[in-house]
């Protein structure tokens, strides 16, 4: 007998959302109409998936994640704690994608395989509406993907990207504003410090990114900066 979804009983889950067998779905999750989450996968606590989402089996979602309509998370997805991903967003994982296999002689299989390349998403980042994640990609902690943009490459913690190819505009507080942008980054020195005037944390440049120096809100966050 296939092995049925484990639901806690404070998550809420729509009546048309279809959660195959070996589903588990965190305390105080959402689960909204139409969504289709593939077998295996793991949905974390207090995250939220909207209508009409596709969920691939064995994808990995962790807690406080919100994730809009209509995004399409491919299998070979790893999505950390925190993360926002907004609607339409689309992820992908194929290297060669092709419809016949190699031999051209059937349909190739659409089982994970050795050339299926794994993307992870760190805590805390954003994936703007309408965008494409490219295959076996690496979006760091608390980074800002612009909306449309298409990512092809790692994008560095904190890093803004924006366009097709996705490239670094700046850099973001992990609350989202952008702190400064690409070139003034790049003339930083140890003593320059940055403000965000929405969160009032304070944050130093540090191999390649920003380094939290100073946060008012540590006692009550839920992620670490």
């Amino acid at each position: 007998m296939a092995e049925a979804p484990v639901i806690d009983p404070t998550a809420r889950v729509h009546p048309t959302a279809l959660l195959e067998r070996g589903v588990v779905v965190g305390a105080r999750a959402a689960i909204w109409d139409a969504v289709h989450v593939r077998h295996d996968a793991v949905i974390g606590a207090d995250t939220t998936i909207g209508e009409k989402t596709y969920i691939a089996y064995e994808v990995k979602i962790g807690s406080f994640v919100k994730i809009n309509a209509q995004v399409y998370v491919c299998a070979q997805v790893t999505i950390e704690d925190g993360v926002m991903i907004s609607a339409g967003a689309i992820f992908t994982n194929d290297t060669f994608p092709r419809a016949l296999d190699r031999a051209l002689a059937r349909l190739e299989t659409s089982d994970v395989t050795d050339e299926t390349a794994a993307t992870h998403v760190e805590r805390g980042a954003t994936i703007g509406a309408g965008a494409v994640i490219g295959p076996g990609v690496r979006i760091g902690r608390f980074a800002m993907v612009g909306m449309g943009s298409v990512v092809t490459r790692e994008v560095p913690p904190h890093a803004l990207v924006v366009g097709s190819p996705a490239r670094v505009a700046g850099y973001v507080c992990a609350c989202g504003p952008r702190l400064v942008d690409a070139l003034a980054f790049g003339a930083a020195t140890l003593a320059t410090r940055w403000s965000c005037h929405r969160c009032g944390r304070t944050y130093a440049a540090d191999a390649g990114t920003l380094r939290c120096v100073a946060d008012p809100h540590e006692a009550v966050r839920v992620l670490d900066v």
